[in-house]
């Protein structure tokens, strides 16, 4: 059995934290449709990447400025939480990993209709 290296476990219980907070306890309207999709932690536990994602990409920025409004806030919280002896700086970043999921879809979509338009169906 292999097993998880702590970064990953203390990432895992940040992000837990994290979507409960933002369910519950913020009521910023431009984190309203927010998603926290993944947590990196540095090995060391200093350094905290959150990325998180929006239902329209028009909200990318109304979110930025959001966690930053909320960033002291969010990080008291998740120190109370965590129990660690030092709180890791975090830093809130968009996961683009959808939008380009999404664009492949759209792609591989496309060449399918076009080779069904190409393609004849077999004879008997």
């Amino acid at each position: 059995m292999k097993s998880f290296p702590r970064s990953d476990r203390v990432g895992g219980h940040i992000q837990r934290v994290l979507s409960e907070l933002l369910q519950k306890d913020i009521k910023d309207p431009r984190l309203e449709m927010v998603t926290i999709t993944d947590v990196e932690l540095s090995d060391d536990l200093r350094e905290a990447r959150i990325y998180f994602t929006t239902s329209a990409p028009k909200n990318i920025n109304r979110a930025m400025k959001g966690f930053k409004s909320a960033h002291g806030y969010v990080k008291r919280i998740l120190a109370k939480h965590l129990g660690l002896r030092y709180m890791p700086n975090i830093e809130f970043l968009y996961d683009e990993s959808f939008d380009y999921a999404s664009y492949i879809d759209k792609l591989l979509k496309s060449t399918k209709t076009d080779n069904e338009k190409n393609c004849k169906p077999p004879e008997k």
